[in-house]
């Protein structure tokens, strides 16, 4: 599950990073949440493209948006066969843009937030469907959501899934909706390796999706923390801790 991530590289980077059109800045985010408009990067007649949408996907054929569930993830392993993504999966693939993203370690003492994001301070591409829907009267939006993989041994102590992250060289396929082997795009929806994220704990702060600021993504002592990961054979691949606030297991 992935509910909150954070845009807050530089726009020049952004745009070099993923190679769309656009020259539009924009400001950095902290809290990014549901329902809240995020930018993806989409190839529109053959040209990649940065786009505004909305996070919260909304099929096609949904006739009442107020009766029907908030998807702002969709399971890698499942998609290309629910109904609610098959179309999708087939003709509208996008990336999303990420910083990083928060996630939750559920414990009986409470739950304890994490910033995860990538090690070397860089941006990556999450992979995400997105959808046009049509209201009654005619008009319409673009909503969008992020897919989600098996976690990889170093996260899974927080949380068993982690956005399914695809790699610079592989935009291309994932992007290109033309190409009749859908199988090469599914193919990239694996668990990223470990070390290539670094995961800190975080204020609860992130929690109120009303704060939008700097120090929400930094590191608070470990003994503050409302709980902590216990170490596992599946934490065994560490990367050398930055900091105090970095969990050895990582």
């Amino acid at each position: 599950m992935c509910g909150r991530f954070t845009l807050t590289t530089a726009s020049d980077a952004v745009r070099a990073f993923f190679s769309y059109t656009d020259v539009e800045p924009f400001p950095a985010r902290y809290n990014i949440a549901p329902t809240q408009p995020v930018m993806i990067v989409r190839t529109q007649s053959t040209v990649r493209q940065s786009a505004l949408v909305r996070w919260g996907f909304l099929p096609s054929w949904v006739k009442d948006p107020g009766e029907f569930s908030l998807l702002i993830n969709a399971r890698s392993e499942t998609a290309a066969t629910k109904p609610s993504f098959k179309s999708a999966m087939k003709h509208r693939r996008c990336l999303f843009p990420v910083s990083g993203y928060y996630e939750w370690l559920r414990t009986p003492e409470g739950k304890q937030p994490y910033y995860i994001s990538p090690a070397d301070g860089g941006v990556m591409g999450v992979a995400g469907l997105w959808e046009t829907w049509c209201d009654p009267d005619g008009g319409d939006i673009d909503t969008a959501l992020l897919m989600t993989t098996p976690a990889n041994r170093q996260l899974s102590i927080i949380h068993h899934r982690m956005p399914a992250i695809i790699r610079p060289e592989d935009f291309d396929v994932w992007l290109d909706t033309g190409n009749p082997r859908q199988a090469d795009a599914r193919s990239l929806l694996r668990p990223f390796e470990d070390g290539f994220l670094n995961a800190v704990p975080v204020s609860t702060r992130v929690n109120n999706a009303a704060f939008d600021d700097s120090q929400l993504i930094e590191p608070i002592p470990l003994e503050e923390c409302i709980a902590v990961p216990k170490p596992s054979a599946k934490a065994s691949t560490a990367t050398k801790p930055k900091s105090s606030a970095q969990l050895d297991l990582f």
